[in-house]
C-alpha cells in the first residue's frame, strides 16, 4: 500500500507525570472519535517522573506488589495498553502517537511493525544495530532498548514507545521488565559509552518516524 504524505503534529509535553500525560492522550483520542471537526494526527513526546505501569494482563500484579513498587518512590498505574509491566522515568524518551490509522493503513499489526522499524532506524542513526525478536519491543542483543505497548480502538491509536536514552537503569532491577525472564535492558548511553539525552535523541526519532510512516512532521508547542 502506498502511503500518502499525511501531516503529523508534534507536541512536546516536556517532563510530565504519567497521569497528566494519560489525560492528554485521552483528550486527543476523544477528539478523533467525536469527529466534530478535523483532528490532526499527533505525536505526544515527553519524559515521565518515575512510574511503573502495567498493561491489560494485570492478574500477576496484586495490591501488595503495587504497594511495594510505590514504596520505592515511584507511581503505579494500571492501563489499557498491551504488554506487562515496565518503568518510565527521567532519561527515557516516551512517544505517544495519537493517530487515525485510516490515514495510513487500517492494520494494528502493520502499525506495531512500523513503530519497531522507526526505533530500529533511529538506533541505526546512532550506529547501534537493533532488531526485533519473538518478544515485544526493540532489542540490542538480549537487552531491550525500547518498550512498545499500544492501545487501538476504532483504529485510533494511543500509548506507544519508550526509548531508554540515559535512564537510571536501576529502576528496572525491581521488576521483570515486560514480564520477559532471562533478558535485560539497555539504553543509548550504555550502548555508546557516553551520555545520550532525550533532547539529542528527539530529532532522530522524528526523522525516523517521518521516514518510516512517510509523513510530514509539524512542530506545535501549544497543542495539548
Amino acid at each position: 500500500m502506498a502511503l500518502g504524505k499525511t501531516t503529523v503534529r508534534v507536541v512536546n509535553l516536556g517532563r510530565i507525570s504519567y497521569g497528566q500525560a494519560l489525560q492528554v492522550q485521552q483528550k486527543h483520542v476523544r477528539q478523533h472519535l467525536d469527529k466534530s471537526s478535523e483532528v490532526p494526527n499527533t505525536l505526544l513526546l515527553c519524559e515521565h517522573y518515575p512510574v511503573y505501569t502495567i498493561g491489560i494482563r494485570q492478574a500477576q500484579y496484586p495490591a501488595k506488589e503495587e504497594e511495594r513498587l510505590k514504596s520505592l518512590g515511584a507511581e503505579f498505574f494500571r492501563t489499557n495498553r498491551g504488554g506487562l509491566i515496565t518503568f518510565h522515568g527521567p532519561g527515557q524518551l516516551v512517544c505517544y502517537p495519537i493517530l487515525d490509522l485510516g490515514c495510513f493503513k487500517k492494520s494494528v499489526r502493520w502499525y506495531v511493525c512500523e513503530l519497531e522499524k522507526t526505533v530500529i532506524r533511529l538506533c541505526n542513526k546512532f550506529g547501534i544495530k537493533a532488531a526485533t525478536s519473538s518478544d515485544t519491543g526493540v532489542w540490542v542483543g538480549n537487552n531491550k532498548i525500547c518498550a512498545i505497548g499500544i492501545h487501538c480502538g476504532r483504529y485510533i491509536t494511543s500509548h506507544g514507545i519508550a526509548l531508554n536514552c540515559n535512564t537510571d537503569m536501576r529502576w528496572f532491577d525491581n521488576i521483570v521488565p515486560c514480564g520477559i525472564v532471562g533478558k535485560g535492558v539497555t539504553s543509548l548511553s550504555l550502548e555508546l559509552g557516553r551520555e545520550v539525552t532525550t533532547p539529542e535523541a528527539t530529532p532522530r526519532l522524528l526523522e525516523s518516524f517521518s521516514e518510516t510512516f512517510n509523513c510530514h512532521m509539524l512542530p506545535d508547542k501549544d497543542g495539548t
